[in-house]
């Protein structure tokens, strides 16, 4: 073997270039994460913007992700959404150069692989230049990549409007691939702003010359998406997600919120998160406030920038807010019964992780269609209808009545939705034990960088664990994976959690017993008396 190639395959290190804002950052830093858990000869290079460093410098991560930085050559954060188009163009114009002169900086050891976030136009090419293998990270769903790689369809059947009108919005788009049957008022509108679409399709040009494509979803989530996607593109595709924070839950202290939360009784919380980059208007938010207010329910509501006014507004109520949270860890808490959410592509994930009934509100672009794939293909949430015109504001009557709506589990269709979302958090469990649920990405090959995700890991599960000792599921949970560290106390719990006990027992033993044993797991036996599972 030439030494070269020998030291490549004992040292490896990953440049990750995230395209630069949160939605995009989040998963690129978890996917890294999970690279060097799995292997312990792995570097990566995690770059940003100097504003965005300051924005996540302080957050934990392992010792071997280092941060870089570009300079700040690009509209602030701050105000990326007031021209998002010259925010796009800066980009792609800008922060090229500065990359390639990072690179010739990293030399110890030298890059062997680039993980670039599929939005930046020019990662590829300078790969290419270096001969460096660059694999594209798709941060949204595969079925919307499968939509915008087939919006020549949409023009052909009359579909490509700015705005549907009211006569063509019921209108059934069926003809996608890998898109289930979808009224067109569901989609996003591509083509309202040409500029922007058109710099999305260069993009899509060059996807097509990276080593491969790893998408943040499961496999399991959007099987028919990802069959077609692996067929059509003549480059591996991956599923690795779910791409959630893959790490402790917290460093052993308690915030307040979560102190709140431990208080509260079992899913009666409404977790309420409208994500970080658009929020609605002043009128919007007033109606929304009230209605949720009026609905009497419990409530956590993470206000960015507007904790003061919220607070003053909720003024004894039955709720919470804040200004940060940590997410996954708040949806995985027992108290927490639903989820009111943008419908960004990381939230709808950790929801569905979580197994928390999701409230779909979302604002724009692929928000549309991840709002609809909850509600009617996963069926694991209800849905605010969306307004037309922004002037046409949604009533706080209609707010109260639908946060009632998915916070009733006594009503059928309250039942139905979370037996779903626990059958579909037992999906991504299981997806995230596998890291990664669909194939491998080996580590093998004339490139190899890219650790194996086939590996079962119980990693995250026990950190979780670690972190949430008194969710009941956990306590149960912990001796279910044989972790001797801990062992819970007799716990008494409602029939659904017992079932959702039951059914991560039963699959975990299918997974990891031979068909000839059978096993009785102290925790189960305390909450299921006599239960003895054979796989």
């Amino acid at each position: 073997m030439d030494p070269t190639e020998s030291h490549l395959l004992r040292f490896r290190h990953v440049v990750a270039m995230p395209w630069p804002g949160r939605g995009h950052i989040n998963p690129m830093m978890n996917l890294c994460k999970r690279l060097v858990l799995r292997d312990p000869n792995l570097t990566v290079t995690f770059v940003v913007t100097e504003e965005w460093l300051g924005l996540i410098g302080s957050d934990p991560k392992p010792d071997r992700i280092h941060f870089a930085t570009l300079p700040n050559l690009i509209p602030s954060e701050l105000v990326r959404a007031n021209d998002f188009i010259g925010f796009v163009n800066a980009v792609h114009a800008t922060l090229e150069e500065p990359f390639e002169q990072l690179l010739d900086r990293l030399d110890s050891p030298p890059p062997t692989a680039i993980v670039a976030d599929t939005y930046v136009l020019w990662a590829v090419r300078v790969g290419e230049r270096r001969n460096i293998p660059v694999a594209s990270l798709w941060t949204m769903s595969a079925t919307i990549l499968s939509l915008f790689l087939h919006s020549d369809l949409l023009i052909s059947h009359g579909h490509a409007l700015f705005e549907p009108s009211e006569s063509k919005e019921e209108e059934i788009v069926d003809y996608i691939p890998g898109l289930p049957p979808t009224k067109l008022r569901d989609l996003p509108p591509l083509f309202k702003d040409y500029q922007v679409f058109k710099k999305c399709e260069l993009c899509f040009d060059e996807l097509r010359r990276a080593k491969c494509l790893l998408f943040t979803t499961a496999y399991e989530l959007e099987r028919k998406a990802i069959d077609f996607l692996t067929a059509k593109l003549d480059i591996p595709v991956y599923a690795t997600g779910p791409l959630i924070p893959f790490e402790k839950l917290s460093d052993g202290s308690e915030p307040d919120y979560i102190r709140w939360l431990d208080e509260q009784p079992e899913s009666s919380v409404l977790y309420v998160s409208q994500g970080s980059f658009l929020s609605v208007s002043e009128a919007q938010m007033d109606e929304i406030v009230e209605g949720v207010r009026a609905s009497g329910v419990r409530f956590l509501w993470v206000a960015r920038g507007g904790e003061s006014k919220l607070n003053k507004a909720f003024e004894g109520s039955s709720g919470v807010v804040v200004s940060w949270c940590d997410q996954l860890r708040v949806l995985c808490h027992v108290a927490v019964g639903g989820f009111w959410t943008h419908c960004g592509f990381n939230s709808t994930l950790e929801g569905m992780y979580s197994g928390v009934p999701m409230l779909a509100f979302p604002l724009f672009w692929d928000q549309i269609l991840n709002g609809k794939m909850i509600v009617e293909d996963w069926r694991v949430g209800i849905r605010i209808e969306r307004r037309k015109k922004a002037e046409v504001l949604i009533g706080r009557d209609e707010v109260k009545e639908v946060v009632k709506r998915l916070m009733d589990r006594e009503s059928e269709d309250g039942k139905e939705i979370r037996r779903r979302a626990c059958d579909l958090s037992e999906i991504c469990r299981g997806a995230v034990e596998e890291m990664g649920s669909q194939g491998k990405i080996s580590t093998c090959g004339r490139w190899g960088v890219l650790p194996s995700f086939g590996r079962k890991t119980l990693y995250h599960d026990l950190l979780l664990a670690e972190n949430n000792r008194r969710d009941k599921i956990v306590k149960a949970y912990i001796c279910m994976r044989g972790d001797e560290r801990t062992q819970p106390s007799p716990v008494t719990v409602s029939d659904n959690i017992k079932a959702k006990i039951a059914l991560q027992l039963e699959n975990f033993v299918r997974r990891n017993f031979s068909k000839t044993q059978s096993i009785r797991v102290p925790a189960a036996a305390q909450l299921m008396p006599n239960k003895t599972i054979i796989a």
